[in-house]
């Protein structure tokens, strides 16, 4: 959350020339109701099975960028549709910058909590190693604006497809 992978995704997308998607989008198109609405009436595990069915449609469509939310590494079969299907961005953030760029940003069923910040740690606690086993390329985005990220995220692409 607040990595920057809606953001940096449709940069990435036009520079690559693809589409883009959002699986939290797509959803909530889908189902006509906001993330917040789903977790409330379905619950975490109601809302993370959604977005492996996006998911799982998403990469079995047209070559295209997909911006994912945070938690989609939690479930295994996710993580095998990702690096089954597409070359895997971990857009890096530490924990301050998420809880500035989350702060001001209600719409986050799981920051909805006394301490946001400790919530934001204890999520990067348990999701880091997952995102570290499906990237393919890891992007530190503290320092850069989402232009920069993006130009750099085509540029390590580009290397490792050229190996």
């Amino acid at each position: 959350m607040g990595a920057g992978k809606s953001t940096i995704g449709k940069l990435l997308a036009a520079q690559l020339q693809l589409p883009f998607a959002d699986t939290d989008k797509v959803l909530e198109e889908r189902t006509g109701a906001d993330i917040p609405w789903i977790f409330d009436v379905e619950g975490e595990a109601g809302f993370r099975r959604r977005e492996s069915e996006v998911l799982e449609e998403l990469c079995h469509g047209e070559c295209q960028v997909i911006g994912t939310g945070g938690g989609i590494v939690l479930l295994e079969e996710n993580r095998r549709q990702l690096q089954k299907y597409g070359h895997v961005v971990y857009l890096q953030a530490s924990v301050d910058q998420l809880f500035e760029r989350t702060s001001k940003n209600s719409n986050r069923p799981l920051l909805r909590v006394p301490d946001p910040r400790a919530r934001i740690e204890e999520i990067l606690h348990q999701r880091e190693s997952l995102y570290r086993e499906v990237a393919d390329i890891i992007c530190d985005t503290d320092h850069l604006t989402p232009k920069q990220a993006s130009a750099l995220v085509v540029e390590r692409l580009q290397g490792s497809l050229s190996q």
